[in-house]
């Protein structure tokens, strides 16, 4: 009986511990319950985080692709555009060039047509022609060559012409055609007015003046003629000329002073006993105070 108690003690103390086991069973079971809860929260979390941060990463990613293809095409094209404008700026000096090559090329041809032309003209030496159309003439594109013969020519014929209208000039004068010699001679100094006879066709011109009773003019070219270096042979003459010319004027000093000078200068000359007899009667003139007398 004793040993039947002690069994049955054994097996309460044995249902009473596997009834502890049991709870501590169930209590780990549901801490591993919870602690798997948990993990599985955590996971979950981490997989959405990992979704989110995928998909933050592919925008990302993306949006630098986008942006990086955005700078290259912009790079590219604003290169296209500039390889554009230079090609513009090339094709427009190009173009440019090429219109002043054309214009050159027809300035060259007309100037070669005139050249042509005004040749012929020199050759036919009409002469007055060459001398007219040479200012025309020479604004063309002529060459060097060109430019220097038709410079000589022209040059020649003004020389030539001016010794023909010298000629006419005294050819004029020896009829008594003065107002036409006038025109002849002054034409002659248009012409070529530093060509060497220049200084005794205005001594014929003055000559003529006097004729034509225009002592103001005569007289400045007189004096020209008495300053002048290329023809000194003239002086003397033109130095009586002014004087005379003065004295028309009633300039009495400046007739008086022009003889003086004349006796200074060329004392042995031939005219000097006439000049001295001139001057002398000047001077009682002057004392007598008959200073409009006019000679005859």
């Amino acid at each position: 009986m004793r040993e039947v108690d002690e069994e049955i003690r054994e097996i309460k103390k044995e249902i009473i511990e596997s009834r502890g086991l049991i709870i501590k069973t169930n209590n780990l079971t549901n801490a591993l319950a919870a602690d798997i809860k948990s993990i599985a929260k955590r996971q979950a979390g981490y997989e959405r985080r990992f979704v989110w941060n995928s998909w933050i990463a592919y925008i990302l990613f993306a949006s630098l692709s986008f942006v990086g293809l955005w700078l290259a095409t912009n790079y590219r094209i604003a290169e296209i555009e500039g390889e554009k404008e230079r090609l513009d700026a090339d094709l427009a000096e190009v173009r440019r060039e090429l219109n002043e090559a054309s214009a050159q090329a027809e300035r060259r041809a007309r100037a070669e047509t005139a050249a042509a032309q005004f040749y012929r003209l020199i050759r036919e030496r009409r002469r007055t022609e060459v001398v007219e159309r040479w200012p025309e003439l020479r604004r063309e594109q002529l060459t060097r060559a060109e430019g220097a013969f038709f410079r000589d020519t022209v040059d020649r014929f003004h020389l030539d012409l001016s010794l023909e209208a010298y000629q006419h000039g005294l050819d004029l004068m020896r009829t008594g055609r003065y107002a036409e010699a006038a025109e002849a001679l002054q034409e002659a100094i248009r012409l070529k007015e530093e060509a060497a006879h220049i200084p005794r066709v205005k001594y014929e011109l003055a000559r003529a003046l006097m004729r034509l009773s225009r002592q103001p003019e005569a007289r400045v070219l007189a004096q020209q003629v008495v300053d002048q270096t290329i023809d000194r042979e003239l002086q003397d003459d033109a130095l009586l000329l002014y004087a005379a010319a003065s004295e028309d004027l009633e300039d009495i000093d400046q007739a008086r002073n022009a003889l003086r000078t004349f006796l200074r200068r060329w004392p042995r000359a031939a005219e000097a006993v006439s000049v001295r007899r001139h001057l002398a009667d000047l001077n009682r003139r002057v004392m007598r105070g008959q200073v409009g007398a006019r000679r005859e």
